[in-house]
């Protein structure tokens, strides 16, 4: 059986940003802490919620040694090192590991959309490359492309291809993939609507957004999964579903950016093409941190 990289909540974490739209790692770091502090079981560094698609080479290998260095294996740190082109996932993956990453998330090739067989040869490239554990990640709403469970049921027989970052929303094919790959491919709720029910399929965890602001609680609802104590999760779950759900009132990262910047941390803002969200947007992110007390919480 291979080994499991975390269980629990693993924060997909967002990147501060300066004025100047260069990144300001000294905000970097009170976030890292602020998630450590309240439980966080992994720091995913440059993925989707970190904006890594907006990052030059150098600011990607710049965030991952500082997360690596911050965190000085408290926790494990998982480095996106992900492209739509083979030869450069090879390449950061390789980068990712001599910096000390302790796994890495790979996505799906995005706007190339892969064949299934090509996906096979893609990840198989990349893991020959690398002896750190990978997650695949298969967000098909934002790439085009899905890992059938039958094509991550093959790549599962890779030894170093551990796990699965599920964000398809379909949690028809997640069982099916469950099915197929029993205890060989370890899987992760990619989204934090469905973390109750992924992980009543034998999920291990979730990688999150709604952990960016809520940590302690993310991990909560995860942890007593882990426990066999569902309903006690889906109550949990379900009161901060309504958070979960305006997190994603726009395009991601853009409303949690807005929810840290209320409460008091210098996320700032993305980068383009993503930009600033409508007023009533803001509202409405606002009107939810209300309701947990959570506005001007950071100090």
């Amino acid at each position: 059986m291979k080994k499991t990289i975390f269980t629990g909540a693993g924060v997909a974490i967002a990147t501060p940003m300066n004025a100047d739209g260069s990144i300001n790692f000294d905000e970097l770091g009170r976030l890292i802490e602020f998630n450590i502090e309240n439980g966080t079981d992994a720091i995913i560094i440059c993925g989707t919620t970190g904006e890594s698609a907006c990052m030059t080479d150098q600011e990607h290998i710049d965030c991952i040694r500082y997360a690596v260095e911050k965190v000085d294996h408290r926790i494990p740190v998982i480095a996106g090192t992900g492209s739509n082109h083979t030869e450069y996932a090879v390449n950061l993956s390789k980068e990712a590991e001599k910096l000390g990453a302790d796994a890495l998330l790979c996505v799906t090739p995005y706007y190339n959309k892969a064949s299934q067989q090509g996906l096979i040869r893609h990840f198989t490239a990349i893991a020959e490359a690398v002896t750190l554990p990978i997650i695949l990640y298969n967000v098909p709403s934002r790439t085009g492309c899905n890992i059938l469970p039958e094509t991550a049921a093959e790549l599962a027989k890779i030894e170093n291809i551990a796990a699965i970052k599920e964000a398809s929303g379909n949690i028809s094919q997640i069982a099916k993939l469950r099915q197929l790959v029993g205890d060989t491919l370890d899987i992760y709720s990619g989204n934090d609507d469905q973390i109750v029910p992924i992980m009543s399929l034998g999920g291990k965890g979730v990688i999150s957004v709604l952990s960016n602001v809520v940590p302690k609680e993310t991990h909560e609802i995860a942890a007593l999964c882990l426990e066999n104590k569902w309903s006690e999760a889906l109550e949990m779950a379900m009161k901060y579903l309504p958070l979960a759900n305006v997190l994603f009132c726009d395009v991601n990262p853009i409303p949690v950016k807005e929810a840290l910047n209320i409460m008091g941390f210098a996320a700032g803002e993305c980068r383009l093409p993503l930009c600033e969200t409508s007023e009533a947007n803001k509202a409405k992110i606002r009107a939810e941190l209300d309701k947990l007390g959570l506005v001007g919480c950071i100090k």
